[in-house]
């Protein structure tokens, strides 16, 4: 992993974070109850992005996907890679492949079977992916070694595609329908479900049929499977009440009710929210060039304040883009810019702004919410800001061209991915990264990337430390996902999934 790699930035359309969020859900229809105990009928927030594993998002297309396929390598709930259809994997002793051990006797739906040149022919796809690339910015090519061994050779090492691959980059396909061009529309995978077309509504509700004798039949228990997108939290909320769903992407301020209705309650930690600086050298506005500038914007924003406001204070007040409880997170730094509009006036007047300064920022209708809380820090310190109004689509497509917008952009688990998609890599949200410019960063970078194991942890937090002296978000809080499910659900959130695979929903 080479920090000073250039490659193309991924778009991401997930809400809150891979990402910041669009918002293009459907309302579900609440007149089909759940059907059992042996039932899983999920209301998510965002309608599936694509069936093709290399277009769709991670976010939200979690249970989607795992639906109806198996991933090469699946995460355990601390975010550590473990084996699915790969069974094993042996990295090189010079970091320049992986050989991955492929599971035997597995067929995809259309019953063509999985072997190594079908993994080949899926990595390959999932490489030249639109949002799948992610994961595969320094694989140079895929091999098969024999008919259940495939060797992925890399360019540099590589400490995040095992993690990538299990966060969703590795769902199998059938070649055939890679080669005909039909997942858009139809999977075509090996999962424990298949999708039921006939009973299927797309962006209303889907219907899925239990494969008989799948190989990994205990991870999902379930009989019966509906997922339905509902984009409305009253509307979800609604047909949990009503019978109609029995797990709910959900909202904080429905707890106590949840709570009333003998429902279990889990959260995590999913996603920042704040201002993402998108270059810290000045280029496109002066004034953030100036780490003084960028600190006092931090000192004059009640992260604090926003949280309960407009978070219904389901989250972590931080500075940091490291996961609260995580190996890399550093409590300490978040207590480095305590609120003070007097500090933040005296950091200014340090920086040469002493009466503030112009700025032009991009607003969509996601984002009003936090809209007042921002431009009241702004006026209270002299910060002038003219506002871009923009639909969501095109905000995602347009912000990074700004100095600085607000954002709820995803976390990692991974302390070596959080590194590669805040920092390093180009992402939608960051299309050049500059830390490279910044010798005090770009020499603590260089030295995590070749280290290793708890040495490596050692030094990224290290990074983490340094950034955040530097300013280089704003950070207000890490928000949590919350998820309501009946008495005998049990949904385990993942650190870096906005809703779990299917793996992480158990009968509890």
């Amino acid at each position: 992993m080479n920090g000073t790699r250039i490659a193309t930035a991924v778009a991401s359309t997930a809400m809150i974070a891979v990402t910041l969020t669009a918002c293009t859900g459907t309302q579900g229809d609440d007149s089909t109850p759940a059907s059992g105990e042996d039932a899983l009928d999920i209301g998510n927030f965002l309608d599936v992005t694509s069936w093709d594993p290399a277009l769709a998002d991670i976010g939200f297309d979690g249970p989607y996907l795992s639906a109806v396929y198996d991933a090469l390598i699946a995460l355990d709930e601390n975010g550590d890679p473990i084996p699915s259809l790969a069974t094993g994997w042996t990295v090189a002793d010079d970091d320049l492949s992986i050989d991955l051990d492929i599971r035997t006797g597995v067929e995809f739906s259309d019953g063509v079977p999985l072997d190594a040149d079908a993994v080949v022919a899926n990595l390959e796809h999932l490489k030249n992916g639109a949002r799948s690339g992610e994961g595969y910015l320094s694989v140079d090519s895929f091999e098969a070694i024999d008919d259940d061994t495939v060797r992925i050779i890399l360019t540099e090492r590589d400490d995040t595609i095992l993690y990538f691959m299990g966060l969703g980059r590795s769902y199998m396909a059938s070649p055939e329908a890679i080669e005909a061009g039909m997942l858009s529309q139809q999977p075509v995978g090996s999962g424990p479900y298949t999708l039921d077309d006939v009973a299927s509504v797309p962006g209303a509700e889907y219907h899925f049929e239990k494969v008989a004798d799948h190989w990994d039949a205990e991870t999902y228990p379930f009989a019966d499977l509906a997922i339905y997108p509902i984009q409305d939290q009253t509307a979800r909320h609604n047909a949990m009440l009503s019978g109609q769903i029995n797990v709910n992407y959900a909202d904080a301020t429905q707890i106590d009710q949840a709570e009333e209705q003998g429902w279990n309650v889990s959260s995590g930690v999913s996603g920042w929210v704040g201002l993402q600086f998108t270059e810290h050298t000045g280029e496109k506005n002066p004034a953030l060039g100036e780490v003084e500038v960028r600190q006092a914007i931090a000192h004059a924003i009640d992260g604090a304040a926003i949280l309960d406001s407009v978070g219904s204070g389901a989250g972590v007040v931080s500075n940091q883009v490291f996961p609260d409880g995580g190996a890399a997170n550093v409590p300490a730094v978040d207590e480095e810019y305590a609120y003070s509009v007097e500090e933040a006036k005296r950091l200014l007047d340090e920086a040469g702004y002493p009466d503030g300064f112009e700025v032009t920022m991009p607003m969509s209708p996601i984002f009003q919410q936090w809209q007042p809380a921002a431009q009241q820090a702004f006026d209270d310190i002299g910060i002038s800001v003219t506002w871009d109004d923009m639909q969501q689509p095109d905000y995602q497509l347009n912000a990074a061209s700004y100095p600085m917008f607000i954002a709820f952009l995803a976390m990692d688990g991974n302390p070596v991915a959080t590194l590669a998609r805040q920092v390093t890599s180009p992402q939608w949200f960051n299309p050049e990264p500059d830390y490279v410019e910044f010798p005090e960063i770009g020499e603590l970078v260089d030295e995590a990337q070749t280290l290793r194991g708890e040495a490596q942890i050692a030094a990224i937090a290290e990074v983490n430390e340094k950034l955040t002296e530097m300013a280089w978000w704003n950070v207000w809080y890490q928000a949590e996902n919350i998820y309501f499910s009946a008495d005998s659900i049990e949904v385990q959130p993942v650190v870096g999934m906005m809703f779990p695979t299917l793996r992480y929903i158990q009968q509890g």
